[in-house]
């Protein structure tokens, strides 16, 4: 196999060009049974194999710079720098990131998860380069799903200030993690029709060059008239316009034709963008057909590219039952995603009322605004996004939803930990920004029928309202438990005595745990599912402030600005000399594992947590 070949930075570089073909499709086939068994990002990454042998041949790792936007696209990246070995332990607890990292390799420019980011931080690492006198190449690569971020243009208007070379590749598989939205997108695809205009460009060019005396003069003559040529060629010519050299675009799947315009790219003194049009999924019929399903999968059948999962409902399929419930009741319900109709559940709603659904696209911010001018217009929103991706709004939850104290709903997903993803997916922060924020209600269920409950409840309360479930398969346990919500009223699930647990959302079922544990002992202990991170319940702490002689809370968020946090501050605000075990996560981020292993890793599991409580008593 060629692939055995590649086992450092820069191998590559030793492959008989005539081999790349073969190379391709063993990395493909490489990355499509190593995926099978442990899951991950498999169509961005079987759509940029060719891409990114191209870049490797032409870089010089790990002096030169490559940016991956996301990252989630980095596996062939990763191969080709010597890491293939670590594909079994992929995503897995202490094993090889889904993700670049620099900590992983000298040849991970920066550590990454979230879009948008490549440019700006690609346009810092030139500025470094230049005020240091160095000499290295550095290349961000952005998919087109990213261009409908604010952030990427906030970049593209910098760059267009850069006189030494940035080279930015335009990834173009008009898909994000669902299929691209909006302006950008329309006008790629006009791009993508428009292949004559590079070719004719540059065999001009060549041509006119090499005629004696008079060549070159022409050609600058019609450099100096090239922009009504590309005005009349190329609709609109966005990036040229903004003093961006474009280049393309040029079939991503086409080593050769790529190494050329990087060539050319690096000849130019100033930012230039190469578009690249790819397939994502290339090369596996089911990634190619259900693009969504496997730009992340969980571990699959290779041969049907059916999962191989307990197919037990999750939150999130319960959220997709509720809403399509709730979309049919109350027409003034509208539903909003930034580019995840399938990742959050808003695909059925999608398809049943496609006039109140609305996918903005990568760009969390201007969903949330949106919200609110919809709030204001005399609809309920609900906005549906990842807690990881929710914290890229802050400012615009604050302002422009809470200050006005509307009627917006945001149903966070994938709060607390998400697993393989690591550090940059965790939503372990959102109770602390959330519960900061003047005019926000925080809600967390125990199980499935609660956030059912939950999302009923909050369409009828006013103003903003959040609403935070885990990752993964919905608690089906304490069925029987469905006492009436009330507003910042917390549920007593079980009556004991000398210590009492208030859990928070997913940490009830761990709760149950210690209770059933404790129970077997012959202990009876009393187990409170708290419900609202806010308000806070002051009523039950009055109460059990007085009863018990240790109060344990447990919340699946960092410690800092957290429950725990809250109800320390209640107490020593009210002088109730009361001992307290707050189990959060500690001032750290998370890497990646199961969630069981980072229960253990963090002291959160059940016998953690019932050592700890022996130790304090």
């Amino acid at each position: 196999m060629i692939l055995d070949k590649i086992n450092h930075p820069n191998d590559i570089k030793k492959i008989d060009p005539e081999d790349f073909g073969r190379l391709a499709e063993e990395i493909r086939r490489f990355l499509i049974e190593n995926l099978s068994k442990t899951g991950g990002h498999l169509g961005p990454n079987l759509g940029v194999v060719e891409l990114t042998m191209a870049l490797h041949h032409e870089l010089d790792f790990p002096k030169d710079k490559l940016i991956w936007d996301v990252g989630h696209q980095a596996y062939t990246h990763k191969i080709l720098t010597g890491r293939k070995d670590g594909f079994g332990e992929l995503r897995k607890f202490g094993g090889l990131s889904g993700f670049p990292k620099r900590g992983e390799s000298a040849c991970d420019s920066l550590d990454t998860g979230h879009s948008t980011t490549s440019i700006s931080a690609a346009i810092g690492y030139v500025h470094a380069r230049e005020l240091r006198k160095e000499d290295y190449r550095v290349v961000a690569v952005i998919g087109d799903g990213a261009m409908t971020g604010g952030m990427a243009y906030e970049a593209l208007n910098n760059a267009s200030n850069l006189k030494s070379n940035l080279t930015i590749v335009l990834n173009d598989n008009k898909m994000s993690i669902s299929e691209n939205v909006g302006g950008i997108s329309a006008y790629l695809g006009n791009l993508r029709t428009a292949t004559g205009y590079t070719g004719m460009k540059m065999n001009l060019e060549n041509t006119l060059n090499k005629i004696p005396v008079v060549g070159k003069p022409m050609v600058r003559s019609m450099k100096i008239t090239k922009q009504s040529l590309k005005q009349f060629l190329i609709p609109g010519m966005f990036f040229e316009e903004m003093g961006i050299t474009y280049l393309g675009p040029v079939d991503g799947h086409n080593v050769k034709q790529m190494v050329r315009l990087l060539r050319e790219a690096n000849r130019v003194k100033g930012p230039v963008l190469i578009h690249v049009v790819t397939q994502k999924g290339r090369g596996y019929t089911p990634a190619l057909r259900h693009p969504a399903r496997f730009h992340g999968t969980a571990p699959f059948d290779v041969k049907t590219g059916l999962l191989t999962s307990n197919g037990k409902a999750t939150y999130t399929d319960i959220f997709s039952t509720v809403m399509r419930k709730l979309g049919d009741r109350k027409p003034d319900v509208v539903a909003i995603t930034a580019a995840m109709p399938d990742g959050t559940g808003l695909k059925r709603f999608r398809n049943m009322f496609p006039d109140r659904f609305f996918d903005v696209g990568i760009a969390e911010e201007h969903a949330v605004t949106f919200a609110a001018g919809l709030a204001l217009g005399g609809m309920v929103p609900i906005v549906a996004i990842y807690s990881t991706f929710l914290q890229r709004a802050i400012d615009q939850i604050l302002l422009d939803v809470c200050m006005q104290n509307l009627h917006v709903i945001f149903a966070v997903d994938r709060a607390g930990l998400v697993g393989s993803d690591g550090e940059t997916h965790q939503g372990a922060f959102d109770l602390s920004y959330l519960t900061m924020i003047p005019n926000m209600t925080v809600m967390a269920p125990k199980n499935k029928w609660e956030l059912s409950d939950m999302l009923k409840y909050a369409y009828d309360l006013d103003g903003p309202v959040a609403i935070r479930y885990p990752r993964g398969e919905a608690y089906d346990g304490l069925k029987d438990h469905r006492q009436v919500i009330e507003l910042g009223k917390s549920e007593y699930i079980h009556k004991g005595d000398k210590i009492a647990i208030l859990a928070l959302g997913s940490m009830v079922k761990v709760g149950e745990e210690i209770y059933q544990d404790y129970l077997k002992k012959g202990k009876e202990i009393t187990l409170i599912n708290v419900r609202f991170a806010k308000p806070l319940d002051e009523e039950l702490l009055e109460e059990i402030s007085k009863e018990y002689e240790l109060l344990v809370t447990m919340e699946e968020n960092v410690a800092s600005g957290g429950f725990g946090q809250q109800v320390a501050a209640w107490l020593k605000g009210h002088e109730k000399e009361k001992k307290l075990l707050s189990i959060a996560i500690e001032d750290s981020f998370i890497c990646q594992g199961s969630v069981l292993e980072l229960y253990k890793a963090l002291g959160m599991d059940k016998d953690s947590v019932i050592r700890k409580i022996e130790e304090r008593l």
